[in-house]
């Protein structure tokens, strides 16, 4: 099954993407996907903040873990509704979901 989830590039560009939910794919690995500008460069290990992204709307997510909450400390542009797309798994739950990709560090 797949859910929607819209992001919001850089540009202020929407792009609804489908996202796999049994693919156990996360929203970094959905933006590199779609060819979205998305470095992920530490491979989703919660270390370089390149894939922050803030959350625009409600919809229920993984709490925030010790490792995502330390790397949004240091990083640049953080907002209240910072996340690290890799922390964030794709599940059914994300219906709906809209995120908005923060600035390049």
């Amino acid at each position: 099954m797949d859910v929607l989830i819209k992001i919001k590039d850089r540009e202020g560009v929407v792009h609804e993407l489908q996202a796999p939910t049994d693919m156990a794919m996360n929203i970094m690995e959905l933006c590199k996907a779609y060819e979205l500008p998305v470095e992920g460069t530490c491979g989703g290990m919660a270390m370089c903040a390149s894939c922050q992204c803030y959350v625009l709307n409600d919809v229920s997510l993984p709490e925030m873990g010790d490792d995502e909450e330390a790397m949004l400390s240091e990083a640049f542009y953080v907002k209240t509704n910072s996340r690290l797309g890799c922390q964030i798994p794709i599940t059914e739950s994300l219906e709906g979901l809209e995120l908005e990709l923060a600035p390049e560090n």
